[in-house]
């Protein structure tokens, strides 16, 4: 097997913008808000673009390729489904206030998992989030404030800047802010609880659909000071950001070329490229990585070389052993 690049999966959204084209240089519209870069989601499975594999589906692959794709621990537990959904998000507007509910939860009611996610700024201008409340609250507390018009008063906002990564578990009411183009790490799942959209409505004049009693079940109500990572990227090293049972990311800045011995991971790997550009060596030959792209490490290449063109940004995503 070798590198596997998938055809972006394109979605317009009523807050979305043209940053995936302009920025990232996708072939998207003014109105593009996501960019579904690998997944497994039914009805939206990725294809590959690159290779004597091109053509052929995520689904196809893992029946095909099963542990030699996924890693023999995944395989066992997800079988053919791929665990993971990743995305490039571009908010020209505040997408809406949302949660999503748990495994135990997202399970019973909708035979899904749940959905733990992760995300890292690419760009921002000035932009915010909204991660969590800003207070500690209570059950009635909060349905006072939903009721009374007053939700924006408890929500807790955080101005953010590229290379910020904020961790999002299931539960915690969240928000991407107007400005902020950033990377989407989740589980596998595309269940979401919308709580409030900003009182907009689409081009027919009507509003969303809210989820209110849903989410009222999903919320974690207590109180986080911050919900930013905090971690230090170094030059030329890979730095863990993010671990959780569902995915470990780590930020890898680079400038000369690194070296990958995966000889330990029994899991699949994903490079997402957040700035510069890189070339992928393996046995067999090299792939390129521009910024805005991803690619997809089989799990039975177990070493890699890393050589940057320019300075450059990726991001590492893997399932831990134990998971």
């Amino acid at each position: 097997m070798y590198p596997l690049k998938f055809k972006p999966i394109l979605k317009d959204k009523i807050w979305g913008g043209s940053r995936l084209r302009d920025v990232l240089g996708k072939d998207a519209s003014d109105k593009a808000g996501e960019s579904w870069e690998i997944s497994g989601v039914e009805g939206n499975l990725s294809v590959v673009r690159n290779g004597f594999l091109e053509g052929n589906n995520l689904q196809e692959l893992a029946e095909i390729y099963m542990g030699d794709l996924l890693g023999d621990r995944i395989y066992e537990q997800f079988g053919t489904g791929f665990p993971l959904l990743i995305k490039f998000i571009d908010a020209a507007q505040f997408l809406s206030v949302q949660v999503h509910p748990g495994d135990d939860l997202a399970r019973q009611r909708h035979n899904s998992y749940g959905k733990t996610e992760m995300w890292y700024i690419v760009e921002s201008d000035g932009g915010q989030l909204i991660a969590g409340f800003n207070r500690e609250l209570d059950r009635e507390q909060y349905l006072q404030h939903l009721s009374g018009g007053t939700l924006r008063e408890i929500l807790n906002y955080e101005t953010v800047a590229p290379g910020d990564i904020y961790l999002m578990p299931a539960g915690r009411v969240h928000a991407i802010g107007s400005g902020v183009l950033l990377a989407e790490i989740q589980q596998s799942s595309d269940v979401t609880y919308r709580i409030y959209d900003w009182d907009r409505t689409d081009d027919a004049g009507n509003p969303r659909e809210l989820h209110t009693a849903l989410a009222l079940d999903a919320i974690d109500f207590s109180y986080h000071p911050s919900c930013k990572t905090a971690y230090q990227p170094l030059d030329n090293s890979t730095v863990n950001a993010v671990d959780t049972p569902y995915f470990t990311t780590s930020v890898i800045r680079m400038d000369r070329p690194v070296e990958k011995d995966y000889i330990l991971i029994d899991s699949f790997v994903i490079y997402m490229c957040m700035e510069g550009s890189v070339g992928i060596t393996y046995p067999g030959g090299a792939e390129p990585l521009k910024k805005g792209e991803t690619v997809l490490i089989p799990a039975e290449l177990k070493n890699l070389a890393i050589v940057p063109t320019q300075p450059s940004t990726l991001l590492e995503v893997y399932i831990k052993p134990g998971l």
